[in-house]
C-alpha cells in the first residue's frame, strides 16, 4: 500500500461543505519504508499465529494412519484369541462335567460289582489291558495305511517325473544344424489329441 487513499472533508473555510471528496492526499511514503526496513512492516504472522499454521494438519498422515491400522489389527488378533481361548474352556468345562458324570456312574457300578463279587479287580486289569491293546492295534493300522498313501503318492510322482523328463529331452533334440527334430513334438501333439478324444 504505497499510495493510500485519504478521503478529506470539508473544512471550515468552505462552509462544511464536501467538495474535494473525491480528492486523494499523499501518504508519508518514508514511514512506511522504514518500518518496512525494520522488520515490523505488518505484513508477517505473529509468533502465536505461525506456531498454529505449523501445526495445523490437514488430516493426512500416511505414518499416522499405518500406526493406527497396525493397532486395529492387533486388537482384532487379540479378541480373536480372546474369544479362542473362552471356547476352548467352556469346551473344557463342558468335557470335565461329563467326565465327572460318567466317574460317578462308574463308581457306582464298581461298588455293585465288588458287593456281588471279590474278585472283580483281575477282570478290570484285564480290560483295560485289552482296551490298551486294541488303541494300540488301531492307531498301528492307521500310520500304516498312512504311510501306504504316501509311499504311492511318491511313487507317482516318480514316475510323473521321469515321464516329464523323458518328454523334455526328448523335445530338446535338435539336428546337427540346430534344428529341432519334429518326429518327437508330431508325437507328443498326437497323443494330446487322442488323450482328448478318450
Amino acid at each position: 500500500m504505497k499510495n493510500s487513499a485519504r478521503i478529506s472533508k470539508g473544512n471550515a473555510n468552505n462552509g462544511g461543505s464536501n467538495q474535494n471528496f473525491n480528492r486523494l492526499a499523499p501518504v508519508n511514503n518514508s514511514k512506511m519504508k522504514n518500518r518496512n526496513r525494520m522488520g515490523g512492516g505488518g505484513g508477517g504472522l505473529s509468533l502465536q499465529a505461525f506456531a498454529n499454521a505449523k501445526t495445523k494438519t490437514d488430516g493426512y498422515n500416511p505414518a499416522l494412519i499405518k500406526k493406527q491400522r497396525e493397532f486395529y489389527k492387533n486388537a482384532k488378533y487379540v479378541n480373536k484369541y480372546k474369544k479362542s481361548l473362552k471356547q476352548q474352556n467352556q469346551e473344557q468345562g463342558s468335557s470335565q462335567a461329563t467326565k465327572s458324570v460318567e466317574d460317578r456312574n462308574e463308581n457306582k457300578e464298581v461298588g455293585e460289582r465288588h458287593r456281588g463279587k471279590r474278585q472283580t479287580g483281575n477282570k478290570s486289569a484285564y480290560s483295560l489291558k485289552e482296551i490298551y491293546e486294541k488303541k494300540r492295534e488301531e492307531e498301528e493300522k492307521a500310520r500304516m495305511e498312512k504311510e501306504a498313501i504316501i509311499d504311492a503318492k511318491k511313487r507317482k510322482k516318480e514316475e510323473s517325473e521321469g515321464r516329464r523328463k523323458a518328454q523334455r529331452e526328448k523335445m530338446l533334440k535338435r539336428t546337427r544344424s540346430g534344428q529341432p527334430i519334429m518326429k518327437y513334438r508330431i508325437e507328443h501333439l498326437l497323443q494330446t489329441i487322442q488323450g482328448s478324444n478318450d
